[in-house]
């Protein structure tokens, strides 16, 4: 149980993370475009 309660920590945080940057997801297309 507790090392359910871990990995869905680690997911919630991996999706605030994605959602939080959308901004830095355009920079790296960019930066692939560039290079």
């Amino acid at each position: 149980m507790g090392d359910k309660g871990s990995r869905d920590k680690g997911k919630k945080e991996q999706q605030k993370k994605a959602q939080k940057t959308p901004k830095e997801k355009r920079a790296l297309k960019n930066a692939k475009k560039n290079k």
